[in-house]
């Protein structure tokens, strides 16, 4: 997958029909690290805190040749970049200034990044909106990276800048996985509409790496959708991504 800057147009007026732009938004604790990608996965195969898995493709592992630092760290930046891109035009297509997430950050142990004085585990990204920051498991989203494919690298950034996106709006929710799937839609309308205004060019199979990141990232069977930290089934997850992806930011219920 490899990005292209071009102009674009947005419109999110009615969005904020009834919201003040500038009201305090106040989340609890628990909520400040329940916006998380994927609570204690790893990537499929691979035990949590396990060594990046080397690049495979002749022994049944889907490989699409982005298999080093440097391009990773590249996607990282293309992601990072493209989203704050695609919100600020959508912001100020409304008349709305957009404030740009503060950081990105990267962490490999357990207690090396807290959010409000709470714990990020490893094998996971989040939105901490207490420090207003991205952060995410280095090694796991490495191997994510390897083992899935670019593609995943574009949509965990965009899931997680879809969280800050969902505080500067002061949305609320009274169920985690109402949160989680709706930056699922954002998440797939950003990369979509970045597809469409030619800011973005997909390649082939990056359609199956968006599938494979979300079975990957799915709650796991029987887990109760009204729990705090649900995220949603793979189905769920699927079809909200895809809606955005297809139908704009128009398909989530903002």
């Amino acid at each position: 997958m490899m990005e292209r800057y071009g102009p674009r147009e947005a419109f999110m007026a009615r969005w904020w029909s009834g919201r003040a732009a500038d009201r305090p938004v106040a989340l609890g604790l628990a909520v400040a690290v329940a916006v998380t990608l994927a609570c204690g996965l790893a990537p499929a195969g691979e035990e949590p805190g396990a060594d990046p898995p080397a690049a495979r493709g002749t022994d049944g592992t889907d490989v699409d040749g982005t298999d080093t630092a440097e391009e990773f760290e590249a996607d990282i930046g293309d992601a990072v970049a493209l989203a704050e891109r695609y919100w600020a035009a959508t912001f100020e297509a409304s008349g709305q200034r957009f404030q740009p997430i503060r950081r990105v950050i990267t962490y490999e142990r357990d207690g090396e990044i807290d959010c409000a004085g709470l714990e990020v585990p490893r094998n996971n990204a989040v939105y901490c909106s207490a420090g207003d920051f991205i952060a995410y498991d280095l090694n796991w989203a490495f191997a994510a990276f390897r083992q899935i494919g670019d593609a995943f690298v574009f949509y965990l950034l965009g899931h997680e800048y879809a969280h800050g996106v969902q505080v500067r709006l002061g949305i609320r929710y009274d169920f985690t996985i109402q949160q989680e799937l709706q930056a699922d839609c954002l998440a797939g309308a950003y990369l979509g509409d970045s597809v469409r205004d030619r800011s973005l060019t997909v390649a082939d199979g990056d359609l199956d790496e968006f599938r494979d990141g979300l079975f990957a990232v799915a709650d796991d069977p029987g887990q109760p959708w009204f729990a705090e930290g649900a995220h949603g089934t793979a189905e769920q997850r699927t079809n909200a991504f895809f809606n955005g992806y297809e139908r704009s930011l128009a398909a989530c219920d903002l």
